[in-house]
Formats: C-alpha cells, sequence, structure tokens
C-alpha cells in the first residue's frame, strides 16, 4: 500500500469514495426483504424444486451481502499489509500508517472503514506481533478502539454516530455531510428491532412506535447513502484497494510466525500444523 500511497488522509477519502458507492447500491427493499417476517410454514425445508424464488430472494439481498464482503476483505487487506513485511521497522511503519487512515476515516465520518481497520489490526497474526507493536505509539490507535468499544452496546460508537449525524444535518459542504455507519451493527440493530418487538401489541393494534423507529432508521440511512462523494478519485489506489491480493487466515498466520516466532506451545503446535500443511500442497 506505502508504495501506492503514503499519505493517510488520501487513502482515507479513497476509502470512502468505495464506502458510498456500495452504500448507494442498497435499497430500502433490501433490508425488508431481508427482514421479512416469514410465514411460520417457511421454517419447513425449502422446496428444492423451486429454486428460482430463493435465487431471487437472494439477489434481493445481494448488495447488503457485498458490502458486508467488502469490509471483511478491508480487515484481511490491513492485516495482510502489516503481516507480509520482513523487517520489524517496515512492519511498525504500516502499522502506524493505518492507524492514521483508520483517524482520518473517523475525522471524515466513514465508521465503516475505520472499523474493518480496527479489526484487521486486532486479529491475532497481527495483534501478537509484540515486537513490533512495541515499536509504535499506540495512545492514539488506543483512542480509536475506544471509540469504537463494543462494550455498553457500542455507548462511544453510538454517541460519534449521533455526532456525526447532526454535523450531516446542519451542514453547509458536502464534505460535513458524511456519514458512513457501522454496517453490521445497523443490521443487527434493525434486526434485532424487527425480531424482538412484536407487529402487534397485545390489544391486538398495531405496533406503530415499532414501524416508526425502523421507518426512522432506513431514512437515515437512505438519507446517508445519497451523499455525493466530495473528494476527487485516484484510479491507482482505488484499483489497489479493491483488486490487491490478501491472505486467508493461515497464510497471515504463516507470515506472523516468521516475522516473529511462536511464542507457546499452542503457538508452535500450529506453526507445526501450518507448515505440514503447507508442505503437503507443493
Amino acid at each position: 500500500m506505502l508504495s501506492i500511497c503514503n499519505d493517510p488522509f488520501t487513502v482515507a477519502q479513497q476509502l470512502t469514495h468505495i464506502e458510498l458507492e456500495r452504500l448507494s447500491y442498497i435499497g430500502p427493499e433490501e433490508f425488508v426483504q431481508a427482514f421479512v417476517q416469514k410465514d411460520p410454514l417457511d421454517n419447513e425445508r425449502p422446496d428444492q424444486s423451486a429454486p428460482d424464488s430463493c435465487f431471487s430472494d437472494h439477489k434481493k439481498a445481494s448488495n447488503l451481502e457485498a458490502y458486508v464482503e467488502w469490509f471483511n476483505r478491508l480487515s484481511y487487506l490491513v492485516a495482510t499489509e502489516i503481516c507480509m513485511p520482513v523487517k520489524k521497522k517496515h512492519r511498525a511503519r504500516v502499522m502506524e500508517f493505518f492507524i492514521d487512515v483508520a483517524r482520518e476515516c473517523f475525522n471524515i465520518g466513514n465508521f465503516n472503514s475505520l472499523m474493518a481497520i480496527i479489526s484487521g489490526m486486532n486479529m491475532s497474526p497481527v495483534s501478537r506481533l509484540k515486537k513490533t507493536w512495541s515499536k509504535i505509539k499506540t495512545a492514539k490507535f488506543d483512542i480509536l478502539e475506544h471509540q469504537m468499544d463494543p462494550s455498553s452496546n457500542f455507548y462511544n460508537y453510538r454517541t460519534a454516530l449521533r455526532g456525526a449525524t447532526q454535523r450531516s444535518i446542519t451542514a453547509n459542504s458536502s464534505r460535513e455531510k458524511i456519514v458512513i455507519p457501522f454496517f453490521s451493527l445497523l443490521i443487527k440493530d434493525l434486526y434485532f428491532l424487527n425480531e424482538g418487538c412484536a407487529n402487534r401489541l397485545k390489544s391486538g393494534q398495531i405496533n406503530f412506535e415499532k414501524f416508526w423507529e425502523l421507518a426512522k432508521q432506513v431514512s437515515e440511512f437512505m438519507a446517508w447513502k445519497k451523499v455525493e462523494c466530495p473528494f476527487e478519485k485516484d484510479r491507482k489506489i482505488l484499483q489497489y484497494l479493491l483488486t490487491a491480493p490478501v491472505f486467508n487466515e493461515d497464510a497471515l498466520y504463516v507470515a506472523s510466525y516468521e516475522s516473529e516466532g511462536p511464542e507457546n506451545n499452542m503457538e508452535k503446535d500450529r506453526w507445526k500444523s501450518l507448515r505440514s500443511t503447507l508442505l503437503s500442497r507443493v
């Protein structure tokens, strides 16, 4: 990544381009499709003779899935970039770079890329690189982790999201209008709101409060996804972010153990197992 661009702000801007483009593909019908209350009879085994309906349902929700896949790709790309360099000082430099990218994402209001970067840096093959971590000042990373801390139902993140939403409503420039939520949590919130609240009250009346809250959250999302990305596109960086090869979990562990050897018996056993698996593939 650093050979393509070593400016964290520019990379954060290009990540925001990708996020807003992916968001723009998702319509309200996809949320409805993903959380629709199924008929009790649908709990039976699906009819194998009627794949067309399954396929069309899958197609309707495929933009949601593609967006979640992008989050995973970015996490693995970050972990790959950190585990690849042989020299400790190079790994430390990559770590510091992505911490700065994550901070710029936070400032822009791009919480999804921010969380993906934190997630990549917290993967075991990366977090176990203690000698590398000791070379960097972790204060900035600690602040970002604190913002995205899952405790108290992501209280800190939700506070930051409310602040970004407020800024977006009163914004004069399109830069200040950007709000890209941590998408997996948004999906989870909508799912639990739909599943956890009855459609009807005990009196038999429609639970308007539930549907009002669902409508409010979806319409808020629809406003966020309409924002035009104000940053200039950099094709080279975009292509790298979207197409650069990434390691799978096993390859990350191999690179991690080669950089900083196994520290305990569990890691030694894993390293032996991975090496024998790799040799058997050759």
